[in-house]
């Protein structure tokens, strides 16, 4: 049977405004100290009133929040969603309502500190603070995701080193809240799973000799691995209610055990695109000749004499060294 989840969609609360409460309660603690000295002159009663009055007074404290733009409290009260608060101001809600936030940050900063002169008299004095920060408000700011870099095989199966930067932001704080544990961490995840899809489809480069016109690599297709990236990380963390804005490659090259190899394969393939562009050039050089010599009718060529000729052009204008002229001062039959 499918489980039904019941906090998809966000709940706006309507806030009441909180510099109003602020001033109520401060009337509130004036009142309070007014009854405890008229309790001390008449009666008791008025100042037990008092007591109850600065503990509520107190309590209702814990309902005012400050938001600033592009931030956002989840509230639950006695364990059931209470409530979204966006906007940014100076709010009030309901006292009793506690924020949550999965994604806590808790920072621990360890500072150590040894003084010098300790240090030369052969004693060491270390010191340890640890602070933890929470944070409740869940921001909703465009934030980068730049994970490890990961060694994946690519489509033909060369290991290849590749990173990605990922644009995100959440949408639906309801989502991401309650239906992941973590959703920074759930997002870190989801991502490099598809990038390890995403990279399995396709080659790293495709060679001049291999390009079928068609085909797609992870080098020459950048804007298209991007989109892919894009959609099926998107598809994956609609659950967690947040958006993908832009998904890049930062960081692609090959595995270090088979970096060099793939250099001197790349080398190779430009040398031979090299040549056959000499050798195209070359022949048309030569076609040229021989039209030219025989509009002209400058000398008369058999067979034999042209094939020799087209033989010297072709190793002149294909040779990696500059040619040595020969002065021939006899006939050439």
């Amino acid at each position: 049977m499918e489980e039904k989840n019941v906090h998809h969609e966000e709940k706006l609360l309507k806030s009441r405004s909180g510099m109003i409460m602020l001033f109520v309660i401060f009337l509130l603690f004036i009142a309070s100290a007014v009854l405890f000295v008229a309790g001390l002159i008449y009666s008791v009663a008025l100042s037990m009133l008092s007591i109850l009055i600065v503990i509520a007074s107190i309590i209702s404290l814990r309902g005012l929040k400050i938001l600033r733009p592009n931030e956002a409290y989840v509230f639950t009260l006695f364990g059931k969603y209470y409530g979204t608060l966006k906007g940014e101001g100076f709010f009030f809600v309901n006292p009793f309502s506690v924020a949550i936030n999965p994604s806590v940050e808790k920072t621990r900063e360890v500072v150590t500190a040894a003084s010098i002169a300790t240090a030369t008299s052969g004693k060491s004095q270390s010191q340890e603070q640890q602070i933890i920060r929470f944070n409740k408000k869940i921001s909703l700011k465009s934030m980068t995701l730049n994970n490890d870099k990961q060694k994946i095989n690519d489509f033909l199966g060369n290991p290849i080193i590749i990173g990605i930067v990922v644009i995100w932001r959440v949408t639906n704080t309801a989502k991401a809240v309650f239906n992941v544990d973590n959703y920074q961490e759930f997002l870190s995840i989801q991502c490099d799973s598809a990038l390890r899809d995403v990279t399995r489809l396709y080659p790293y480069d495709i060679s001049a000799a291999d390009d079928q016109g068609d085909e797609k690599s992870l080098r020459g297709s950048s804007q298209e691995v991007a989109g892919k990236l894009k959609e099926e990380i998107q598809k994956r963390v609609d659950i967690a209610g947040l958006e993908i804005v832009e998904a890049r490659i930062t960081t692609l090259a090959y595995a270090p055990e088979i970096a060099a190899a793939m250099l001197q394969r790349q080398q190779a393939s430009a040398i031979i695109d090299a040549r056959k562009m000499i050798v195209d050039g070359a022949v048309g050089m030569v076609d040229m000749a021989l039209k030219k010599l025989g509009e002209e009718d400058i000398v008369q060529l058999d067979d034999e004499r042209k094939a020799a000729m087209v033989s010297n052009l072709l190793v002149v204008l294909c040779g990696n060294r500059d040619a040595q002229p020969i002065v021939n001062s006899g006939t050439i039959y």
